[in-house]
């Protein structure tokens, strides 16, 4: 019984070593595997004693000869391929212990293109698919993960057919992955911008999360390696472990308030902003984003494009929070925040936009994430906006952006004062963010309107000009638009095309 062993990552891979040696295995091996196992105290056979070949192009031609992948794929109940291998002298193998050449680390050291194709494996994943297509007489393993109990079965004798199909199927499931982290990495390198007919997107389980939406469905945290920040890259300072509502509405709040230069808050329940403003300080910028809504805000998700310090800690303390997340947070407000034993407190380092991807029946749609703000900010009225207006204008169609259509965002002086989203009319959103803000005690004298779609109808125009809404801005496109300008005219609203719509369903 053979078994070869040809690994990068090599610590620990002596335990599974000696449990193959003491079942009567021998050992090939090849290059630092080789060197590994003999200063370990193992005996190894060479690659190129099996092959009668040597290695050659430094190291790229090892493993690639039917002496090793005729030795794999024999199959010992045909009889025609137990009389090829006696013919030609190929003697089965029956353990396969392969990882593969660590690219996915390589790709953030920025390598040189040439250096960079080094770290592409051709012989590894040829082993491991062999073998784990020949899983019925051979046992493949690619995941260090798996030595222990592997070396267990082989001393107890328990390895089973159910093991082999298992390992099998990791094996193949490895190769896809490193097989379509191979294909993204190069389109991105070579800016290849488009996607073809057949094509995979890498992705890698950071675990399994206690449930999905709802208790009754499963759910997992997948990572893009490709993507160097985002929300699966945040570090968790404190708190419950984060569930895949926390992921969604942590994911929405980053996002947002990433959109931000100036320092600012974004309160976020149920995957849409209930409040979002500006200040001189984290505290003060809270204070203000809580306003918005204080009743949704309870058991919401908060985030910081900033520092949270002492202060602001203190405010955040007293009101029920799933999640906090901010770039940082200074060591004292750190100690007030971790006395909420249950509050998860992240840090997170930055945004990254890849791909959107959502899932319908039969498959998925798949589009490019939405990066643009506005295309253009077109005048269209009479009256032209006021240097304050214009800034809250920008601030509320930023905010509208990520909230769900139909969205519609009432805002003055750098704070959101009314929120309405999803909604089957625009108008009924419009009704809605006023009268959450004539709830909370806003005065809408002076306020803006920002819509993340054409108004279709003057009847929105109407309501602002009733509670004093003095400036709307909004993509425009309607067969209306004409009706919608003459309005704002007609009650001396500024109003501002964008050219940009930003639907989100």
């Amino acid at each position: 019984m053979k078994a070869i062993i040809s690994v990068y990552y090599k610590e620990g891979v002596e335990e599974l070593a000696y449990a193959l040696k003491e079942a009567g295995y021998e050992l090939i091996s090849s290059g630092g595997t080789s060197n590994y196992l003999r200063k370990k105290g193992l005996e190894v056979v060479e690659v190129e004693n099996i092959t009668k070949f040597p290695e050659i192009f430094d190291g790229r031609v090892k493993t690639l000869h039917p002496a090793i992948h005729g030795g794999i794929l024999m199959r010992n109940w045909v009889e025609k391929d137990l009389e090829e291998a006696k013919r030609f002298g190929i003697e089965p193998i029956d353990v396969v212990v392969v990882n593969l050449y660590p690219l996915e680390e390589k790709l953030s050291e920025g390598l040189e293109e040439k250096e960079l194709m080094e770290f592409i494996d051709i012989g590894g994943p040829a082993l491991l698919r062999a073998s784990a297509k020949n899983f019925y007489r051979v046992l493949v393993v690619c995941d260090p993960k798996d030595y222990g109990w592997v070396a267990q079965k082989l001393k107890e004798g328990s390895l089973t057919l159910e093991d082999r199909k298992y390992l099998a199927v990791k094996a193949f499931s490895l190769t896809a992955y490193y097989d379509s982290l191979i294909s993204r990495a190069l389109s991105d390198l070579f800016e290849v911008d488009r996607i073809f007919p057949k094509f995979a997107i890498p992705v890698k389980s950071l675990g399994e999360l206690r449930y999905g939406e709802n208790p009754h469905q499963r759910a997992w945290l997948l990572e893009n390696p490709l993507e160097g920040l985002g929300i699966t890259k945040v570090k968790i300072l404190h708190g419950k472990e984060m569930s895949y509502n926390n992921y969604l509405d942590a994911d929405s709040a980053l996002k947002l308030v990433s959109q931000f230069q100036e320092r600012a808050c974004v309160i976020v329940k149920h995957n849409n902003p209930c409040g979002v403003a500006l200040g001189k300080s984290p505290a003060e910028a809270f204070l203000k984003a809580k306003e918005t809504d204080p009743e949704s805000a309870f058991g919401g998700i908060v985030a910081f494009n900033q520092p949270v310090d002492l202060e602001t800690a203190e405010l955040l303390k007293e009101l029920f929070l799933e999640v906090v997340l901010a770039t940082d947070y200074e060591e004292k407000a750190l100690e007030v925040l971790k006395t909420k034993k249950n509050l998860r407190i992240i840090q997170f380092f930055g945004l990254s936009n890849y791909w959107d991807i959502k899932k319908v029946s039969g498959g998925y749609l798949l589009q490019e994430e939405d990066t643009v703000d506005y295309q253009k900010l077109e005048v269209v009225s009479q009256r032209k906006p006021t240097q304050e207006e214009m800034e809250d204008m920008l601030f509320a169609f930023k905010v509208c952006k990520y909230a769900k259509s139909n969205a519609i965002v009432i805002a003055k002086d750098g704070r959101t004062l009314g929120i309405g989203t999803g909604n089957t009319s625009r108008v009924d959103s419009l009704r809605c963010a006023i009268q959450k803000a004539k709830r909370f005690g806003f005065d809408l004298k002076g306020a803006v309107m920002a819509s993340e779609a054409f108004l279709p109808f003057s009847d929105s125009v109407e309501l602002c000009a009733e509670v004093g809404i003095s400036a709307i801005i909004q993509p425009g496109g309607s067969i209306r638009d004409k009706e919608v300008i003459q309005a704002c005219d007609r009650h001396g609203i500024a109003l501002i095309f964008t050219g940009t719509r930003h639907f989100r369903h």
